[in-house]
C-alpha cells in the first residue's frame, strides 16, 4: 500500500474513531437549551456547555494521536444568523467567550483567527445569534459548535437561549460599508455548522475555505481600523488564493480601492462583483431610496456611486444570455399593500437606470416587488442595522420564463 493510500486509512479510521467518540459523549452529555437568561448568563452557560462535552473525549484523543500535545483553539467570528453579518452584539459575544474559556478552561489555547494561527490549530469554535421565533419567546438564540479541523467532526454543540431583547445589532463598519450582501454558500456552510450535531461532519466548504477566511478577517480587521493600505494589500491576497473569488473578498476590495481614491480600480471592482452575483445568482445590492420614494437617498456619501454600480450592473448583465428579474425590497415599516406597490415601483426605476445604461436590456429584464415578505433582519428600524431589508435583488432566469 502506498504512503498516501495508508495515511488516507488513518485519516478514515481516526474520523470514524473519533465520531464514535463524539457520538458517546454527547449521549452522555446533550444540554438542552432552557430558559431564557441575560446575555452574559446565556455566553459563559453556552460556554460551559461546550466544553463540558468536551471532557470526555481527551483520553480517547491521546489513544487516537498522541503527538496531540496542545489544544489550540481559533474563534472564527460569530455572525447574526439571518444576515451572515458581525454585528456589534456577536463581536461582544466572541470577546466574552474569549473570556470565559481563558479563566475556566485552560486545558485549551484561544488563538487569534488569523493566518499565522490556523495551521497549527486543533479546532475551530464558530457560532450565530439568531432572532428565536419559536415558541420559547426568547428574543434571541445562541449557537456554538466546536469542530476539530483535521477530521472535519463537530465535536461539541450549545444552544442557549437569551432574555435581552434589546442587543445591539448594528453590522461593524464593514458589513455597514460593504454595497451588497456577501452571503453566499461558505458563509451559510458557517451558518450550519454552529447548528450541526455532535458527531456530525461540518459544512465541507465552510472548512474548505478556513485558510482563506483567516486572512479576509485580517484585512477587515484592519479596514476598520482605518489602516486602509494594508487592508488593500490582504484582501488583494485573499483574492488571488485558489478560493478568493467571494463576493466579501471583492466588497473589501472595492471599499479599501474607494478610500484611498482609486476611482478606476473601485469601478473595475464593483463589476467582478456584479459579475460573480449574477454568476452565483446572488446579487443583492444596498440601493437605498428616500422613504415613501423611488428616488435615492440624496446624501452623496451614501449615494454617489449608485450610478457608476448600474452601469457596472448594466454591463455585466447585457454580457450574459439570460434574462434577469430586478426585484425591489422594503423594510416593515407601513402596510403590507404599500409596501408591495412601493417595492415593484422601486424595481421598475432601478430597471428604467439600467436600460438607459444598455438599451439591449429592455428586452432582457423583468421586475417584481416583494414588499417586506422576504426580510431578512425584519425589525423595520429604517436604520443601518436593517439597510438589507430595503435591497434590490437581481436574478438570472431563462428568458422563455
Amino acid at each position: 500500500m502506498t504512503t498516501i493510500a495508508t495515511q488516507r486509512v488513518r485519516l478514515a479510521l481516526r474520523a470514524l474513531a473519533l465520531c464514535a467518540a463524539v457520538l458517546a459523549a454527547a449521549c452522555a452529555h446533550r444540554p438542552a437549551p432552557g430558559n431564557a437568561m441575560p446575555f452574559d448568563q446565556a455566553v459563559n452557560q453556552a460556554v460551559d456547555d461546550l466544553m463540558v462535552q468536551t471532557q470526555k473525549l481527551p483520553a480517547f484523543l491521546a489513544k487516537v494521536e498522541s503527538t496531540l500535545t496542545q489544544r489550540r483553539i481559533v474563534i472564527d467570528p460569530l455572525l447574526e444568523g439571518a444576515s451572515g453579518q458581525q454585528t456589534e452584539v456577536t463581536r461582544v459575544a466572541e470577546q466574552r467567550i474569549v473570556q470565559r474559556m481563558q479563566a475556566q478552561f485552560r486545558q485549551f489555547t484561544v488563538t487569534p483567527f488569523n493566518a499565522s494561527e490556523i495551521g497549527s490549530a486543533q479546532y475551530v469554535l464558530n457560532g450565530t445569534l439568531v432572532r428565536d421565533r419559536d415558541a420559547s419567546g426568547a428574543p434571541y438564540r445562541l449557537n456554538l459548535a466546536l469542530t476539530e479541523i483535521r477530521s472535519g467532526m463537530v465535536i461539541a454543540q450549545s444552544v442557549t437561549r437569551i432574555s435581552d431583547a434589546t442587543l445591539d445589532t448594528r453590522p461593524t463598519a464593514f458589513f455597514r460599508d460593504s454595497p451588497v450582501n456577501g452571503k453566499d454558500r461558505g458563509v451559510e456552510g458557517y451558518i450550519r455548522t454552529a447548528e450541526t450535531q455532535p458527531g456530525q461532519a461540518a459544512d465541507a466548504l465552510y472548512l474548505e475555505r478556513l485558510p482563506t477566511s483567516t486572512v479576509l478577517q485580517e484585512a477587515t480587521a484592519a479596514y476598520e481600523a482605518g489602516r486602509m493600505s494594508e487592508a488593500l494589500g490582504r484582501y488583494e491576497a485573499a483574492s488571488k488564493r485558489p478560493d478568493g473569488q467571494q463576493l466579501r473578498i471583492y466588497s473589501g476590495l472595492y471599499l479599501t480601492q474607494s478610500q484611498l481614491g482609486r476611482t478606476a480600480d473601485a469601478e473595475k471592482t464593483f463589476g467582478t462583483i456584479a459579475r460573480l452575483g449574477l454568476e452565483t445568482n446572488n446579487l443583492s445590492v444596498k440601493f437605498l431610496f428616500k422613504p415613501g420614494s423611488t428616488d435615492f437617498l440624496a446624501d452623496p456619501k451614501i449615494s454617489a456611486a449608485y450610478p457608476m454600480w448600474l452601469r457596472q450592473i448594466a454591463r455585466q448583465a447585457a454580457q450574459i444570455d439570460s434574462c434577469v428579474v430586478v426585484t425591489g425590497h422594503t423594510s416593515r415599516t407601513g402596510s403590507e399593500a404599500v409596501n408591495e406597490r412601493l417595492s415593484l415601483q422601486r424595481a421598475v426605476s432601478v430597471k428604467t437606470r439600467l436600460v438607459g445604461e444598455a438599451a439591449p436590456l429592455s428586452k432582457k429584464l423583468r421586475e417584481s416587488g416583494m414588499g417586506f415578505r422576504e426580510n431578512i433582519v425584519g425589525t423595520g428600524a429604517d436604520d443601518a442595522s436593517d439597510a438589507l431589508d430595503r435591497r434590490v435583488e437581481f436574478k438570472v432566469v431563462s428568458c422563455e420564463a
